[in-house]
């Protein structure tokens, strides 16, 4: 049997280009190496499975290319992701913070309904076909595992990265493509946690709080981000963490981490709190004011960095004293000593290269009948369901234009 289209890896692009191909008609093999299929879209956002945003832009992302990033994005919005998921059965709840999560707040929620369209649409999934190589031949493609070989007119690499490697994410696409002579762009782990040496701040393992974090390097602000941070026994996690690391990983350069532990002040709104606090509540100590705005634990940290005796009355606390009170509270810097790496990264940045890729329809320029969707190619979006709206836009995005290819070369037989 000669298939439409082979699609290798069965994560949240794959099924997507499955099923769009299969549901208009071509006939579709999906493969997946693992035992089990979707192991992402099980585990992200807390095994809740953060679908998409409300406002989706190619600012939300990273790539040598943005533009191209674009288009895509805008051939498949998050509106179109959210009706999408409706007609599957899978009613998406907006959070305050913009995301989009199943009403169920589980992955499985949306990994059950994929799977049921891709049974409806008639597309063929197969897993644990771990893929080896594939190679052009006279009809189009073959592509061979172990035990097995399946023939194709056209292939759809949505392979993922290197995050997670024991969902299966290994960089086996990136050697198929380069295999083609596709060149990449250097990856990197993003989207993951920060270690750190400072016994103090690990100290607070389990604590939550909102933060703005800034990367300086070389004295200068590369990016600003505020979100939830927590504090974990090997560093730093949460989405501000999460968010800043890929910049952190990419700057060349002295760069530093800095926090701001009270992210709803900057230095004159807090130095007037501060002041006001003094001259009203006269009784007051500096920690029991410091203790209504941050946890008393990370309060007592900040009081010692500053040198300051927390049982003083705020009045008592001489400009220069507060200045510093002041600074660590909101330009605290974090010793950062790495990240987590692959093991606990979201996303890969960096990837196949955009210089040999067909931006409009992500077709192979070396390889006519070669497609790309997905974490494979060289984007990377921020937290908040960005990478699986690019998951889903990339893959519709090449369903689409095999079926017009298909239909294309139907005219020309005629």
């Amino acid at each position: 049997m000669i298939y439409d289209v082979i699609i290798i890896g069965a994560g949240a692009a794959g099924l997507m280009t499955a099923i769009q191909a299969a549901e208009g008609g071509l006939k579709v093999l999906l493969l997946e190496g693992q035992k089990k299929v979707g192991a992402k879209i099980l585990m992200s956002g807390g095994t809740r499975c953060n679908v998409t945003n409300k406002a989706v832009s190619e600012k939300d992302y990273n790539s040598e290319k943005i533009i191209y990033v674009r288009n895509i994005l805008r051939s498949f919005s998050n509106e179109d992701a959210i009706a999408f998921f409706k007609e599957a059965g899978v009613e998406l709840n907006l959070e305050p913070t913009g995301k989009y999560f199943p009403t169920t707040n589980s992955g499985k929620t949306v990994l059950d309904a994929l799977l049921r369209r891709i049974d409806t649409s008639k597309a063929t999934l197969l897993t644990e076909k771990k893929v080896k190589a594939v190679v052009q031949d006279s009809k189009g493609f073959l592509v061979k595992g172990d035990q097995f070989q399946y023939s194709g007119l056209t292939v759809v690499f949505t392979t993922g990265g290197l995050s997670y490697p024991t969902t299966g994410s290994d960089g086996t696409g990136y050697r198929l493509a380069q295999s083609f002579g596709h060149p990449m762009i250097e990856t990197f782990p993003a989207l993951t946690p920060l270690t750190s040496k400072d016994a103090e701040l690990r100290s607070l393992s389990g604590i939550t709080l909102d933060v703005q974090l800034t990367l300086i390097v070389d004295g200068k602000k590369q990016v600003s981000n505020r979100d939830s941070f927590l504090f974990a026994h090997f560093g730093f996690s949460g989405p501000a963490a999460l968010d800043i690391s890929r910049h952190y990983l990419y700057a060349k350069g002295k760069k530093q981490i800095v926090a701001n532990f009270i992210p709803d002040y900057d230095e004159n709104t807090l130095q007037s709190y501060l002041r006001d606090l003094g001259q009203k509540k006269v009784q007051k100590t500096i920690r029991g004011i410091l203790v209504e705005l941050i946890p008393q634990r990370l309060a007592d940290i900040i009081l010692k960095k500053a040198g300051i005796e927390g049982d003083l009355p705020m009045n008592q606390l001489d400009k220069a004293s507060r200045q510093r009170l002041i600074d660590s509270c909101l330009k605290y810097p974090l010793d950062v000593t790495g990240v987590l790496g692959y093991s606990k990264a979201e996303v890969t940045a960096g990837g196949i290269d955009w210089a040999q890729i067909n931006p409009k329809t992500l077709e192979s320029k070396l390889m006519p009948g070669l497609f790309f969707a997905g974490e494979i190619l060289d984007v990377d979006g921020r937290i908040g369901g960005f990478n699986f709206q690019w998951a889903w836009a990339s893959g519709c995005s090449v369903a689409q234009a095999i079926i017009k290819k298909r239909k294309d070369n139907e005219q020309k037989d005629h």
